[in-house]
């Protein structure tokens, strides 16, 4: 089984909404991205972390699920912050195509594969809502990380998702990152950045610890492999 990597597609099939204004990076991006996933098998995995649609409602949102459902492989989703449409995870489970999966706050295990997952806040808003926020957010990735717990078994590897990335410019620690160590987690993706200014790497390891950007923009439009 191997495991794919893409964010942040802001899909809007029913109601197009051009990206090009954004840069030539997403000229046909959706084609590119299509094509990188050709080669995924069945039983593969493929997640997607946040920013999916542009939908502000659940049934605006079902033609862009169901073209995530039409993409090769096992399609697990999570919650971005443009994801407006996403009211509850019962009710997004059960417009969901065949072979697509949501994970909010809990997790779910493929084999000897448990993908977590959460929507996060930013480490760098130092507002009084965005500390709130991030609080919040930190109980509700430690469930999904207690869920995860209770299935794992010896051999498991754990993925999380998070669409806001765990940590600041510097990569410094955060308290995110201290429950991912402190759970043993084995790679983490995450998404939420964009743009040709923007500062990232794609791929780092901190304390043992694989973290994959996954934002289609900063990743060419192509899947990203996840190596655990």
């Amino acid at each position: 089984m191997k495991v794919y990597a893409i964010s942040d597609l802001h899909l809007s099939i029913n109601n197009p909404k051009p990206m090009d204004i954004f840069g030539a990076v997403w000229d046909n991006y959706l084609d590119d991205i299509e094509k990188s996933l050709e080669s995924v098998a069945a039983d593969d995995l493929v997640l997607l972390a946040g920013d999916l649609s542009w939908a502000m409602t659940l049934d605006a949102a079902k033609p862009d699920l169901e073209y995530i459902g039409r993409y090769n492989g096992k399609k697990i989703i999570t919650r971005g912050n443009h994801d407006y449409w996403w009211k509850g995870i019962t009710a997004v489970r059960a417009a969901l195509p065949n072979n697509t999966y949501a994970v909010q706050n809990d997790c779910i295990k493929f084999g000897d594969i448990i993908v977590c997952g959460s929507r996060g806040w930013s480490v760098d808003d130092r507002s009084e809502d965005g500390k709130r926020l991030y609080a919040r957010e930190q109980l509700r990735i430690e469930m999904s990380l207690q869920a995860m717990q209770k299935l794992r078994e010896p051999n498991d590897r754990v993925i999380f998702m998070i669409h806001y990335p765990p940590f600041n410019v510097r990569f410094e620690s955060s308290p995110v990152i201290e429950l991912f160590e402190k759970y043993q987690v084995n790679a983490v993706v995450y998404g939420h950045l964009h743009g040709k200014n923007c500062y990232a790497k794609k791929h780092i390891v901190k304390n043992g610890i694989k973290y994959y950007l996954t934002s289609c923009d900063q990743v060419g439009n192509r899947a990203v492999r996840i190596d655990i």
